[in-house]
């Protein structure tokens, strides 16, 4: 959530009522601020905005954002969502959110339902789940995000510690953008202090170069994959080569 402190106030918003009007040595530039001050009382400002919405894959690459005015309430978010997803071939196979179980309450009671269940699911975060309560059988039933029953297989899988003793793991991410705000709260005190403009196109860079970073590093792990894959099989051909030599001397 970005906000600005209440005590500060910048130069561009309505000057509040009775506040005395700053003095100047110039009465020139004193009659220039108070006629803006009376001319100009429409700004609006980022502490206007409730909170900042953002919509990642799991890998951490930033889909789209918008702003929520008033409230981050579920109406306006499943809106988002159908806006971004506009086309059903374009939408996930999940959809996991801090609001996950009033989510699809929301959209079963909307009418929404059918145009989501053939292809999206949707949970509930790993983070924000444990404290969902028990009792909650429509959270618990269908917004678990990692269900040990095997109702849904492409959301835990099975692996080996170093041990070789498997253990349940999530498949993947569901916290990406609790830690791209993480990342975005670092900015927070510069971003509050600007104009609307200022602050939307300051926000997509910054979104631009983290999606940037991301893909970087994507692609380098990518690599480094593909370089011991090939070493791998260079050594396994090795060994191939030096067991056929020695058959065929013998």
């Amino acid at each position: 959530m970005l906000r600005r402190a209440q005590k500060e106030r910048q130069e561009w918003l309505p000057a509040g009522q009775g506040a005395e009007a700053p003095d100047h040595d110039n009465l020139e530039e004193q009659e220039v601020e108070e006629v803006s001050c009376t001319k100009y009382n429409n700004y609006f400002s980022a502490p206007r905005f409730y909170c900042v919405e953002t919509i990642c894959a799991p890998c951490g690459v930033v889909i789209a954002w918008h702003k929520f005015a008033k409230a981050e309430g579920v109406a306006k978010i499943l809106q988002f969502l159908e806006d971004i997803y506009a086309d059903p071939s374009s939408c996930p196979s999940y959809i996991a959110i801090d609001k996950g179980c009033a989510l699809l309450k929301h959209i079963v009671k909307q009418g929404h339902w059918p145009a989501w269940e053939p292809t999206t699911w949707i949970i509930v975060d790993s983070y924000h789940y444990i404290n969902h309560r028990v009792t909650d059988h429509l959270c618990q039933t269908w917004c678990n995000p990692a269900p040990f029953n095997g109702d849904a297989p492409n959301l835990v899988v099975v692996n080996e510690d170093k041990e070789g003793k498997p253990y349940y793991k999530r498949a993947f991410n569901t916290q990406a953008c609790e830690q791209l705000n993480a990342w975005l709260g670092g900015f927070q005190t510069v971003l509050n202090q600007m104009t609307v403009s200022n602050f939307d196109f300051t926000m997509h860079v910054l979104l631009f170069l983290h999606t940037q970073h991301v893909i970087a590093r994507q692609q380098g792990r990518q690599e480094e994959a593909g370089d011991e894959s090939e070493d791998e099989e260079d050594e396994n051909g090795v060994v191939n080569r030096e067991q056929e030599g020695e058959e065929d001397d013998d």
